[in-house]
């Protein structure tokens, strides 16, 4: 059979067990990362916010602290145990909603948030499907918005401490590994986002990449 190239969709096992893994995989700090990260998003009352690939719901809870009863969190996933276990989840947000639809095919939103969130999704398709989520992130940021991309940093898997390189090659897909080398910037910037701004966590291997929907097209 010919290798897997995208685990971006998981079963029903994958999905029970996905912020166990996750936690075990980030020593247990997986959830005091994630805070980390909606604290450096700047997230303010009353803000709309999309997250493409919303998976479990961890995120939207976080945000929907920041935004208030005022805001929206819109979270959309393809898979019915994601969304089953995220609306659980935050169940006493009544402002945060799911929908199931792809990240990479075209959505029904325009101009409707001030920040687009996609979180360890990106990497896990094809450079095509990749512009097309892109598009979408743009088209659904009002102008001035910001698009997040939480993922993988730009780095040498060759140099990455062996057990950590172990995990990353039997753990994640071929995909993963070319996302590390790919110019996601330079994708970015093709769609006509601008004025990057990043921050890195876990020694360099994730990046908080944040872009910035400007009020003249750049293209």
């Amino acid at each position: 059979m010919p290798p897997v190239r995208s685990k971006v969709e998981i079963g029903a096992w994958g999905v029970r067990y996905y912020d166990f893994l996750l936690n075990v995989l980030s020593l247990g700090r997986y959830s005091y990362f994630i805070r980390q990260v909606v604290e450096k998003m700047g997230i303010k009352s009353g803000q709309s916010i999309l997250d493409l690939g919303s998976g479990t719901g961890k995120n939207e809870c976080f945000m929907a602290e920041k935004v208030g009863p005022y805001g929206k969190i819109v979270g959309v996933d393809v898979s019915d145990e994601m969304l089953s276990r995220a609306r659980k989840r935050c169940r006493n947000y009544p402002n945060v909603i799911y929908k199931k639809q792809r990240a990479e095919l075209p959505l029904p939103y325009k101009e409707d948030f001030e920040t687009v969130f996609i979180s360890f999704v990106l990497h896990g398709f094809e450079n095509a499907q990749k512009l097309g989520i892109i598009h979408n992130a743009y088209q659904a940021l009002r102008v001035g918005g910001s698009f997040y991309v939480l993922d993988y940093a730009e780095f040498d898997l060759g140099r990455m401490w062996f057990p950590l390189r172990w995990a990353f090659t039997h753990w994640e897909c071929q995909l993963a590994v070319e996302f590390l080398e790919l110019d996601i910037k330079g994708m970015l910037r093709s769609q006509g986002f601008s004025n990057f701004e990043e921050e890195f966590f876990f020694k360099g291997y994730l990046r908080l990449l944040k872009a910035a929907k400007p009020s003249v097209n750049t293209t």
